[in-house]
């Protein structure tokens, strides 16, 4: 007899600023091939207190993979990233950076922070949905993610 496995959504935690790129990524992942739950934070700060369960967060499932946007408020990408990496209850946490900014420097200080991928926003929306469902199709599907 097979083992049976229960098969939870993958929890990604969206850390972006823009309401329009909150709207289209939701949509994108909307009709995922895998189920998946999207909390959305606006902020640094809040992205951190949502990975460590802090103020209104204490709640709050452990992501299976971040989308960081870089140019956020309270605390930008760049720090969130770093403190993410830097602690190890959370360093194995895939965190894909998405980001308008096509600059080597912010390209290159991801990788030295040890992001997982750097994708750059395209500003066409229907190119942005594109990204979404690439990026859905890579970390939901292709790679095995950490355990919890």
């Amino acid at each position: 007899m097979a083992a049976t496995t229960t098969v939870y959504p993958i929890e990604i935690l969206l850390v972006e600023d823009n309401p329009g790129d909150v709207r289209l990524t939701r949509e994108a992942l909307k009709d995922a091939k895998v189920s998946n739950t999207l909390h959305v934070v606006e902020d640094g700060v809040s992205a951190l207190d949502f990975l460590y369960r802090r103020q209104t967060f204490a709640n709050a499932p452990k992501p299976d993979l971040v989308l960081l946007d870089l140019n956020l408020p309270r605390k930008n990408g760049r720090e969130v990233l770093a403190e993410i990496k830097a602690d190890n209850r959370t360093r194995m946490i895939p965190v894909v950076v998405l980001t308008t900014s096509h600059a080597k420097e912010d390209v290159l200080c991801a990788y030295n922070l040890h992001a997982n991928c750097y994708i750059a926003k395209p500003v066409d929306f229907t190119q942005f949905a594109m990204i979404v469902r690439t990026i859905e199709d890579f970390w939901l599907t292709v790679v095995t993610l950490p355990p919890k």
